[in-house]
């Protein structure tokens, strides 16, 4: 088993090919899968198991997740991340410090066991179909739901980023991103909301949170719900996994 540190902008598979690729002598002729993918704006820890180890796959997909994440408020996509179609953008006119009381009074009702909905832009299948296929296509699909389990979750700080730095930050590092995601139109889409419909300095607040939870829960997923809940909208800026199971970088 080898500890990788999947960077931002890569594909789980992208991922595993440099790997090879970096070490083709030695795992030229390999057997190789990963346990528990990363989304593409994701990083961190990415189990890859190699030759007999990839049967007990399933040992380690339900091992629970440890992650550092960063929540912007002020917008919503259809990806819940940064790497997806702005669909509401929200005038801010909270304050940093109301924010905050908010933002933990409703980070204690996240704890514990919950209905999570997959979201559309997730490779969950649905007669043999993934959810993001259907998303591309505009399709109607039930919506599958699970239970996750959030045993911990903490915010660390609230900053705040104007909307010029703001979108020089998200150009480029969706520049970054591996294969099609549809990154020069959801580009053009974050522009417009940033510096068409701002030509003054807006600021936008940015959460640190780090969380310990069950197999299966999607923190983008998570974002989204704590924007909806506070009324400004909210999505995940950025994730890394710092720990699975016992296992850490």
């Amino acid at each position: 088993m080898i500890f990788l540190n999947k960077k931002e902008g890569e594909t789980p598979l992208g991922a595993l090919e440099s790997l090879r690729q970096k070490n083709i002598k030695r795992y030229k002729n390999i057997k190789m899968t990963y346990a528990g993918r990363l989304d593409p704006m994701a990083s961190g820890l990415l189990l890859v198991l190699l030759g007999e180890e990839t049967k007990n796959k399933e040992k380690y997909l339900n091992l629970e997740k440890n992650y550092e994440f960063k929540v912007l408020f002020g917008f919503s996509t259809d990806t819940y991340d940064i790497l997806g179609k702005v669909t509401k953008n929200y005038e801010l006119l909270i304050t940093n410090y109301e924010l905050r009381r908010q933002v933990k009074n409703y980070v204690k009702n996240f704890l514990g066991e919950h209905i999570q909905k997959y979201p559309m832009y997730s490779s969950k299948t649905v007669k043999g179909k993934p959810l993001f296929a259907y998303a591309r296509e505009n399709a109607e699909v039930d919506i599958p739901e699970k239970k996750v389990f959030i045993k911990k979750l903490k915010l660390e700080k609230i900053t705040e980023i104007d909307n010029k730095k703001l979108f020089k930050n998200i150009e480029k590092r969706i520049k970054k991103v591996q294969g099609d995601f549809r990154q020069n139109e959801i580009l053009e889409i974050w522009a417009k909301n940033l510096l068409v419909k701002r030509r003054v300095l807006n600021k936008y607040f940015i959460a640190s949170f780090k969380i310990k939870c069950s197999s299966g829960t999607y923190v983008r997923a998570l974002a989204n719900s704590l924007g909806e809940k506070i009324g400004t909208g909210a999505l995940a800026f950025s994730i890394k996994r710092t720990k699975i199971g016992k296992y850490m970088l």
